[in-house]
């Protein structure tokens, strides 16, 4: 072998140094004292080897999107400045150009890269100017337990889009800020009403608890129901305390009512009892009462109803339960007595009779006029008025024998 070894891309001189040939030209990239002339080529070859995998690398990484464009960018000059001055024998050319071809990629991917962000901040835009308008329609709303936490979840949401322009953005931001900021001022005031309003339903309630069990042990049980239905009404109406006093505040209140209800109901109840022996009494006399239906004799029945209406009366009261089925069955009697009477008197009523008779002499009197005209139509032979004639008198006739009867009714 010669001392000189050649390849396509370089060669060894025979003072060992090693050249690359490239398109501008051969130039040298080292030297191999020791060795072979093939193992002085063959280690800048490596060399070559090692560089055009990284080039390799690098046109993966950078066309499948791995790295930015301004990260492929600078890759792509740092590794060409390695191929430029490489100290290797290859291809060097066809490395350049390899990464000469990346450039249009990267440009492609930045234009990509810039609307896929022009899309993003105008996406960004529409939702912060969607976020401000909910936020402004929070700060005049009343939903207070609601919206602090939609208002804090807007503000989560607007921290993680992307910001627009300065200005854009920070007059956005001011709205948005403004709106949380007017919530949270109406909110607090709220809560501090109410607050208050709860102190003082807490006065109130205090003052109703002691009242209600100053009564609890009161026997007079019309008037202290009353009083207590009063005390409710002023509980209601007085709103609510705070929770816990609240709570404590009703079981009193509760406690002394119930306790009085109770001893009320006992005491009725021992009351029921001795009154159930009036009850016995009332539902004989409403069988004697019963037994008078339906009236015959008007007068009878009205003398009979008397006595056991004093009957009743004496009788005395009957259990609660008793009272208005009783007092129903007693009151159906009577005003069956009443009715019978009131017919029989409209029957007998002096004025109506009188009236009824002056009907009946009013009508006959214009039936007999009627009579006369049509005599007269009949004769002159007057087709149209004597219709007339015999259509009013059919309908005066009716009136008569009507008033007839009624009278009939007066005199029986």
């Amino acid at each position: 072998m010669s001392a000189q070894q050649e390849s396509p891309w370089g060669r060894v001189a025979d003072d060992r140094t090693v050249y690359v040939r490239t398109s501008e030209g051969e130039r040298a990239v080292g030297q191999y004292p020791e060795g072979t002339a093939e193992e002085a080529l063959k280690f800048f070859t490596d060399r070559f080897d090692a560089l055009a995998f990284e080039v390799e690398l690098l046109e993966k990484r950078v066309r499948g999107g791995a790295l930015s464009p301004d990260e492929a960018a600078e890759s792509v000059k740092t590794v060409r400045a390695q191929v430029v001055d490489a100290h290797a024998v290859g291809d060097l050319d066809s490395l350049g150009a390899r990464l000469d071809s990346l450039g249009p990629v990267i440009a492609s991917q930045r234009e990509a890269r810039k609307a896929e962000r022009a899309q993003k901040v105008a996406e960004s835009k529409e939702r912060k100017e969607a976020i401000v308008a909910e936020a402004e329609q929070l700060a005049q709303s009343n939903d207070w337990r609601n919206g602090a936490n939609r208002l804090r979840d807007l503000l989560g949401e607007w921290k993680a889009l992307p910001r627009l322009d300065r200005s854009s953005d920070d007059a956005l931001w001011r709205r948005f800020s403004s709106a949380r900021t007017g919530y949270t001022r109406r909110r607090k005031a709220h809560f501090a009403e109410q607050h208050e309003k709860r102190d003082g339903a807490r006065v109130i309630k205090e003052k109703l608890a002691t009242q209600a069990e100053a009564l609890a042990d009161s026997t007079e049980w019309g008037p202290t129901a009353g009083k207590y239905r009063d005390l409710m009404s002023e509980w209601k109406a007085a709103g609510p305390a705070p929770r816990d006093v609240d709570e404590a505040l009703w079981k009193r209140f509760r406690g002394a009512q119930d306790a009085f209800f109770g001893a009320r109901d006992a005491a009725n109840a021992e009351l029921d009892k001795e009154f159930e022996a009036n009850a016995v009494v009332k539902e004989q006399l409403l069988v004697e009462a019963e037994a008078l239906l339906p009236v015959t004799d008007v007068e009878a029945a009205k003398r009979a109803f008397r006595d056991i209406a004093d009957k009743w009366d004496e009788a005395g009261k009957v259990p609660r339960d008793k009272i208005k089925p009783l007092e129903a069955r007693i009151r159906k009697v009577e005003q069956a007595i009443r009715g019978v009477e009131d017919e029989k008197w409209a029957k007998t009523d002096p004025e109506k009779s009188a009236r009824a008779d002056d009907m009946i002499g009013k009508l006959q009197a214009g039936i007999d006029e009627i009579n006369a005209d049509l005599e007269k139509a009949r004769a002159a032979g007057n087709d149209k008025v004597v219709k007339q004639l015999e259509d009013d008198l059919a309908s005066r006739q009716a009136f008569l024998d009507m008033a007839r009867k009624a009278a009939e009714d007066f005199s029986g």
